[in-house]
């Protein structure tokens, strides 16, 4: 096996965004309106350069103002749910850990019904309620996950279980209480879905905003790949060799909750991606967590962004949900992978 060097993540990372950079191309181009390669990077050449009027009006509006946030937005939420998934997976060290395991998807659910229920028209309510409901499980679930003061693997583990079971019941019963539209707008969340709007009208503040948070928090598990290397190899090895290993731990599970909650929020529930891009990357470039969080981000922006393109040209003019055509690809793709380590 190779080393692993500098060079070599720069190496693989520039590889797999050169792929995301001719998928974001490509997407642009499909849709309802077809706009040709070359007028694509001409308005987006112009469009960095600033020279709006040199834009046909309909470009404009078609890329800048339709496809291209809802492409950032889905690059966004496939790195967060990924890097999550690679975090959960290490921190539980369980394979078949995801983004979603702990329940942080469901108490963004409930936060998301409460805010259709409570406040139906305020701008940007569903966005808030939902990470509020995803920070409020992260801290239950935290301080029922504890033995004896410490952050406990398996119990943790336990304690998402019953928070996700708890909180689904809840969903159901309101589901009842809501009709109509805000019936069809909640499946649509809870199915997983890119076509909401920002809930402001600074759209690229609102991308700031999101980006800083994805980057602290990626960030911050980052800091930790050298520890979580070791972790892998045992908890009391991992001691016995210097590694804190109940900061590594706390820092892991604030870190993937942030993402998880970040994702959530914005898009819904998007199943199969943070479960699957982790264990692809690691058959391709290796179990080494300095490389596979970042491949891991890489990795889930391509998928996302490669799903929300066939789910709304697929069937066109109809839009199928994110997370609808994530799971029809992710489930055949999953019993595949399990089948191939078994042999």
């Amino acid at each position: 096996m190779r080393p692993l060097t500098p060079r070599r993540i720069l190496g693989v990372c520039a590889g797999l965004s050169a792929i995301l950079l001719i998928e974001v191309v490509v997407s642009l181009r499909m849709g309802d309106y077809p706009i040709g390669v070359r007028d694509i990077v001409a308005t987006l050449y112009n469009g960095a350069q600033g020279r709006w009027d040199a834009i046909p009006s309909e470009f404009k509006l078609v890329v800048f103002g339709l496809r291209l946030p809802r492409i950032a937005l889905g690059i966004l939420v496939g790195a967060a749910l990924s890097t999550s998934g690679a975090g959960f997976q290490a921190l539980l060290r369980n394979p078949l850990a995801d983004p979603y395991v702990l329940g942080v998807s469901s108490g963004a659910a409930l936060g998301a019904m409460l805010s259709l229920i409570i406040a139906p028209h305020v701008a940007g309510a569903i966005q808030l309620a939902a990470f509020l409901g995803a920070a409020a499980t992260i801290a239950a679930v935290y301080f029922l996950g504890r033995r004896g003061g410490q952050l406990d693997s398996a119990t943790l583990l336990l304690a998402g279980i019953v928070a996700a079971s708890f909180l689904s019941a809840m969903i159901i019963f309101l589901l009842t209480m809501v009709t109509g539209t805000e019936l069809r707008s909640i499946t649509f969340w809870l199915m997983g879905d890119l076509t909401a709007p920002p809930p402001t009208t600074n759209v690229l503040g609102w991308f700031y905003f999101l980006f800083t948070v994805f980057v602290v928090a990626a960030g911050a598990m980052y800091t930790t790949s050298s520890d979580l290397n070791l972790i892998l190899t045992g908890e009391q090895e991992a001691r016995h060799l210097g590694v804190n290993v109940n900061r590594v731990k706390l820092v892991v599970y604030v870190a993937a909750s942030m993402l998880t909650g970040l994702a959530v929020s914005v898009s819904g529930a998007i199943g199969y991606v943070g479960l699957l891009v982790p264990h692809v990357m690691r058959m391709l470039f290796g179990t080494d967590y300095r490389l596979l969080i970042p491949t891991s981000a890489i990795g889930g922006a391509i998928v996302i962004v490669l799903a929300d393109t066939l789910a709304r040209t697929i069937v066109a003019p109809t839009q199928i949900p994110v997370g609808a055509m994530t799971a029809l690809a992710g489930a055949p793709v999953f019993i595949y992978l399990m089948r191939k380590r078994m042999r």
